[in-house]
């Protein structure tokens, strides 16, 4: 474990070449003596644990970063160091909410009925409510949003002569409340740089996989604040959702996922004018780490 700061003066923890879940965390942190009150927690609420299929990817920057990117035609590394990166994020839709749920349901009742399933009330959207899934950012008032297919596509022509990009096990990252968890992208023609992370394979127990032109997410907390708990009705093959009153509500870590493209010194992924203009959105700033 390493502790490092980054460029808005946070301290991190940083396991490098893991993936860490919830449980591996804790132990990591109760056997370094790290100060983390939100770990030693064992009355969360009962709550789901979805698996997501992430088709898109955000990017979140400030009025200096939009006026780069269209001064650039693209995404550019913005800052000097032996790792040029840019940096996106998953974006979950309320679409992809909604298969979450149901692949979620036919876990859990594998045997229901069509009538039980018409029966069943949504729940995951009660949960789904770290800023993993909100509208706002904490990194600026601008986002682009772009398909994962288009994004990776454009990475594949213009940064690696038309191969596949490598995806690996970047970093798992500690915060007070935040959980991290970044995937490394790159060039085939960096596999010796980039050698000492792991692949990024299909393992059915990992956070984040990549499959099938989509990440698959299993995010182990998504609530940061719990105001619901999960219910199982298994006599009705149904679950319900309890809401909790103030008192009962707990505060916990929540985790996300980033994406660290490899852009070396002097390149550009670049996009048009018109692409980058179709897949831009504003959205508020209304807290901060």
């Amino acid at each position: 474990m390493k502790i490092e700061t980054n460029r808005r003066g946070h301290d991190e923890h940083v396991w490098y070449r893991e993936h860490l879940n919830l449980d591996e965390l804790r132990e990591r942190v109760e056997s370094e003596k790290l100060e983390n009150k939100y770990y030693s927690k064992d009355n969360i609420p009962p709550y789901p644990r979805p698996e997501f299929h992430v088709t898109h990817l955000k990017h979140d920057t400030d009025g200096d970063g939009l006026y780069g990117i269209n001064e650039s035609n693209g995404f550019r590394a913005p800052y000097p160091g032996p790792l040029r990166l840019v940096w996106w994020s998953l974006m979950v839709r309320p679409e992809d909410i909604q298969s979450a749920e149901r692949r979620l349901l036919d876990q859990i009742y594998p045997d229901r009925t069509e009538e039980q399933a018409q029966m069943q009330q949504s729940f995951l959207g009660k949960f789904a409510t770290s800023p993993a899934f909100l509208d706002s950012s904490r990194l600026g008032s601008y986002r682009f949003t772009f398909p994962l297919k288009e994004l990776l596509t454009a990475y594949s022509q213009q940064l690696c002569s038309g191969a596949q990009p490598v995806m690996r096990v970047f970093k798992t990252v500690l915060y007070k409340q935040e959980v991290v968890h970044a995937v490394l992208v790159h060039s085939p023609a960096n596999q010796e740089l980039f050698s000492e992370y792991p692949l990024l394979t299909d393992d059915p127990n990992a956070v984040c996989v990549y499959r099938d032109g989509r990440f698959i997410w299993r995010p182990e907390a998504m609530c940061k604040t719990h105001s619901f708990e999960l219910v199982y009705r298994p006599d009705e093959n149904q679950v319900d959702v309890n809401q909790l009153s103030q008192k009962e509500k707990e505060y916990y870590v929540w985790d996300n996922v980033a994406i660290a493209l490899h852009v070396e010194e002097g390149q550009v992924l670049k996009f048009s004018t018109e692409q980058l203009r179709e897949n831009l959105t504003f959205c508020h700033s209304p807290f901060r780490i």
